[in-house]
């Protein structure tokens, strides 16, 4: 009677699944005691959870891998077995009675409208299938009338008694995390005992090149307030990612970016710079190409599924991730509960806030209150801070320690020339090449590429390129690289690269020149850093030239940049001529985005509006999918271009017999995961001639779609006639509607 099995693949009875679950149980205790949670409930909770699998219809369902009609979910037939009154008897309270009856009926998200089934006659049947099952930690293994007073169809919700729903979400989300980690078998947490050693030696290695060699002002800052919730502001090169591990200590932590590359990039160098050793249980990756980064990494395949997992799980003690993969939560869809729990024993450090666009803000600021009022700690790295972001964390009861602000006064990497006109002529850009690294930056695509398609007929420049996001994933994985190489500050290569905002933040990339059309303070001193990175400025001449659209306006305004940010920006800059500080601009940036100044902008109403949003949808309303559409506001579309297309039709078209082999359910674990790393491997390589392009481009552009080339029943990859290079990236032949701008940049 007890071989009732919990799971099929590999075969597991419900004994054994529960003595895992319990097994991580006392991982999370040990790491974790001071979580805020009832841990009597959650070892009950683990307790009870799966026993209504011991129902005929799921056991007939797991044996035969089939439906089953009219069968009640598990998690509700696995309250029958709460003896409510022996609860009660221990000092348990109606109120923790429903937490828990409500955590196990909904560790699973089905529909329990259980109205419709035979819930008395089930409950009967499973009297009977349960007798002479034994379970040594269960005294007395009894079956009886679910009580409705305990459990009703309806959640708990924030509204109806907010303590009550804050303690429900850590529970239920712990023992989700539990039931995934025990399934998945691997451990629920991995203990952070190794951060401050790393720091420590990394620290040591500096001293030997340099005796001298201590953790700076900020860095100590953020040590000695590592318990609190603190916001700091730090001019580039001080050394944030060190003061932001220093802040997490030996602690469970998350450290996120605005930018995939950016991410990459601090992964690698934390992992192998900083940390070294036994990457697969200390630091993962997370966001949406996390698999990809992973299979190119050249450590070998044996242990990709289980480091993919524990990332996935968030069962690593540290990272490194995109605010999407974390902040989601915020929608509350079903299932949330297990991420918010996990955040609520953690420390979050969001760095580069000052990049987030007007939805990120408002669903960062959400995220930041929930985690605050379960026990979260977080900490805002950035390099400018606008203040209405304050504003906003203050408006929702958040707790922090005031701003403070670190530079180095005695150092100017900048010196700034306003120029009254549009950049639309390569003019300075052949007055100021002299053999520079000379880095352009326009707002959009179709401005850079029509500087780039001007400056091919000059013959006084060898080395010229063009870079954007406009480019399929291998190509732009290239000028990547060619753009790193270029911008390394130890480089010799000279040339010009004309670019758009994808250099902003993403690569850590000095050249020696800056041309720039004006954006907005935020995105323009983020260009800033592109040049003099990490060099001192010390010849009397203008490095970074600002183009701010004269008597018109830049390329971009309106559409990829808020129009009355744009003419405030414009109007701080106009009499800049000369060294520009850190803390100029960091004052520059306090004193145009305070609340008084851009209350009536379309960039404050978008937060406002959307933190309005988010907060009134109900709880438990969306899917997991649905919320991640949501957060993303995804308006783009996957192509191929035809010219790739056409250049790797025998490629794609045996990529595509493997994507759509079916696979042999006999076949062994390793084959089936070798088989299955195949094909992930064979889509990824179909992805990297892939694109995104705008939705609205996608629409205008319909009637030149040549083909649908079908991945499953649910994808398709369109081919799109269009013009594409190398060199200039897409170019499209539908009509462009009257002032539509290209957005997409």
């Amino acid at each position: 009677m007890n071989n009732y099995l919990a799971k099929s693949n590999p075969k597991e009875t419900i004994q054994q699944h529960t003595d895992n679950l319990l097994k991580n149980y006392d991982v999370l205790l040990k790491l974790y005691p001071d979580i805020k949670v009832s841990w009597e409930l959650l070892y009950l909770a683990c307790l009870y959870h799966d026993l209504g699998k011991m129902n005929a219809k799921f056991q007939y369902k797991i044996e035969n891998q089939t439906k089953v009609e009219d069968e009640i979910p598990h998690g509700i037939l696995s309250l029958s077995f709460l003896n409510t009154e022996n609860l009660k008897s221990k000092g348990y309270t109606m109120q923790d009675i429903q937490i828990l009856a409500n955590a196990i009926a909904y560790h699973h998200e089905r529909d329990l409208d259980y109205s419709k089934y035979l819930l008395k006659e089930e409950v009967d049947k499973l009297k009977e299938e349960a007798k002479g099952f034994e379970y040594n930690k269960i005294n007395c293994i009894k079956v009886e009338k679910l009580k409705k007073k305990y459990f009703r169809k309806n959640r708990i919700y924030e509204d109806d008694n907010e303590e009550k729903f804050y303690e429900s979400i850590v529970l239920k989300g712990l023992l989700n995390r539990l039931d995934y980690a025990a399934s998945g078998f691997i451990e629920v947490e991995r203990k952070n005992d190794f951060l401050i050693k790393s720091l420590k030696s990394l620290m040591n290695e500096w001293k030997e090149k340099r005796p001298e060699s201590k953790w700076n002002e900020l860095q100590e800052y953020m040590i000695n307030n590592s318990e609190s919730n603190i916001i700091t502001i730090a001019e580039t090169g001080m050394g944030k990612t060190e003061a932001g591990l220093l802040w997490i200590g030996n602690n469970k932590g998350f450290f996120t970016l605005p930018l995939k590359t950016a991410l990459n990039a601090m992964y690698q160098r934390i992992s192998k710079g900083i940390i070294k050793s036994e990457i697969e249980n200390r630091i993962g990756l997370l966001h949406s190409d996390t698999l990809s980064e992973y299979i190119n990494r050249d450590d070998g395949e044996n242990t990709l599924d289980e480091y993919y997992n524990k990332t996935k799980q968030l069962s690593l003690p540290l990272t490194i991730c995109t605010l999407d993969q974390l902040f989601d939560f915020v929608f509350r869809y079903r299932g949330f509960e297990s991420k918010l729990a996990t955040l609520s024993y953690s420390k979050v450090v969001i760095d580069e806030v000052q990049m987030y666009s007007p939805d990120l803000i408002s669903y960062l600021v959400v995220g930041l209150s929930y985690i605050s009022k379960l026990g979260g700690k977080f900490a805002i790295l950035t390099a400018t801070l606008p203040p209405v972001v304050v504003d906003l964390l203050k408006q929702e009861g958040i707790e922090f320690i005031e701003p403070k602000t670190f530079t180095n006064n005695s150092r100017i990497r900048h010196s700034v020339n306003v120029i009254h006109k549009q950049l639309n002529s390569i003019e300075k850009i052949l007055e100021l090449y002299k053999d520079n690294k000379v880095l352009v930056i326009c707002n959009t695509v179709k401005q850079a590429q029509k500087l780039y398609n001007e400056l091919l007929n000059e013959k006084t420049i060898d080395n010229i390129n063009l870079f954007h996001s406009s480019f399929i994933k291998k190509h732009r994985k290239k000028k990547e690289e060619q753009i790193l190489e270029v911008g390394n500050r130890h480089s010799n290569i000279k040339g010009v690269w004309i670019t758009t905002q994808v250099v902003e933040a993403s690569l850590d990339i000095d050249f020696d020149i800056l041309i720039t059309e004006l954006s907005d303070l935020n995105g323009l001193f983020q260009r800033f850093g592109r040049c003099y990175r990490g060099r001192e400025l010390l010849v009397n001449d203008y490095n970074c030239y600002v183009f701010d659209g004269g008597e018109k306006e830049c390329s971009g305004v309106g559409y990829v940049i808020d129009r009355e940010i744009y003419n405030l920006s414009k109007k701080a800059m106009s009499d800049w001529n000369g060294p520009m500080k850190e803390i100029d601009k960091m004052n520059m940036v306090s004193k145009l985005y305070t609340k008084e100044k851009i209350k009536e902008t379309d960039y404050y109403k978008m937060i406002k509006k959307n933190i309005d949003s988010v907060t009134s949808i109900i709880e438990f309303e969306l899917s997991k999918n649905e919320a991640k559409k949501a957060f993303r506001k995804i308006e783009s579309v996957t192509i191929i271009p035809e010219k790739i297309y056409n250049e790797n039709k025998n490629y794609i078209e045996n990529i595509l017999v493997m994507l759509t082999e079916k696979q042999r359910s006999n076949l062994p674990d390793e084959e089936r995961k070798k088989k299955l790393r195949q094909k992930i491997k064979a889509r990824i390589k179909l992805m990297e001639l892939t694109m995104s392009i705008p939705l609205y481009q996608y629409n205008m552009n319909k009637e030149h779609v040549l083909k649908n080339i079908e991945i499953n029943k649910y994808t398709f990859i369109p081919v799109l006639s269009c013009y594409y290079t190398f060199e200039t990236g897409i170019e499209y032949k539908g009509k462009k509607e009257k002032n539509i701008e290209d957005r997409f940049f």
